[in-house]
């Protein structure tokens, strides 16, 4: 495996493997900034080909702050691993992860951010996004970079196969075939509606966990991607009654 490093946004760089056996891009996003952040961790096993992939575009141990969308290995397996390779990084993530989960797995204290709260990076901002159950896990959340306008989106429209680094393409079909696979989105009635909040941010780039970053008109696949999940919704709710 190897893992490609490309400029996706202004000093936002992707950092991809393609992992063979499951068909799937994993996605880590470095963003240089006084305080650089790194948002996805990685797999454990990952780790190696990752932090080699990250020394290319800065020393690690300058790393700042670490943070992922949510409790899951492909996000944060290897989170030990870059707070002992970056001596002063820290973990951020939403108040309900920190309190459910980080602040005992984490080697060193995490930040709890609330649902909107900014972190100053020195020369850019990165804003926190409670999205609860979307795409699934209870403490569940985003992050925004306010500079590039890049919505760092994690596991929403994933999409199988190798992907390029950055894509005009439409993500949505991908996504819901995906879906058809995996059946790994939580379906509530608030799926929908949390979705279409991200698309009121007009992000100018979707930085996806599992496919490529997508600068196309990102408000209205967002806004196709909730119209999906609320029609699966509805779908399965008129099964239910009808059985």
């Amino acid at each position: 495996m190897e893992t490609h490093v490309d400029e996706i946004a202004d000093r936002i760089y992707r950092l991809s493997t393609y992992v063979e056996p499951a068909d799937l891009t994993f996605n880590q996003y470095l963003v240089l900034a006084e305080e650089p952040l790194l948002f996805h961790c990685g797999g454990r096993q990952l780790f190696p080909l990752v932090n080699e992939a990250a020394a290319r575009v800065m020393p690690v141990d300058r790393l700042r702050w670490i943070s992922f969308g949510h409790v899951e290995s492909d996000e944060c397996g290897s989170m030990n691993s870059w707070l002992q390779a970056a001596p002063t990084a820290q973990v951020v993530h939403g108040t309900l992860g920190v309190m459910v989960s980080l602040a005992d797995l984490a080697d060193r204290p995490p930040r709890a951010l609330a649902d909107g709260e900014v972190i100053d990076l020195g020369d850019r901002t990165v804003r926190w996004l409670d999205t609860s159950h979307v795409p699934h896990g209870w403490e569940s959340g985003l992050l925004y970079e306010e500079q590039t306008r890049t919505l760092f989106c994690g596991d929403l429209f994933t999409q199988a196969g190798r992907r390029p680094a950055l894509s005009e393409s439409d993500i949505v079909e991908p996504a819901v075939l995906a879906e058809g696979v995996f059946h790994a989105t939580a379906l509530t009635p608030d799926t929908g509606p949390a979705i279409r909040r991200l698309a009121d941010l007009a992000p100018a780039t979707l930085a996806l966990m599992h496919g490529p970053a997508f600068g196309g008109d990102t408000g209205a696949a967002l806004r196709d991607l909730a119209g999906f999940y609320d029609a699966s919704l509805a779908e399965a709710l008129a099964a239910r009654a009808a059985g």
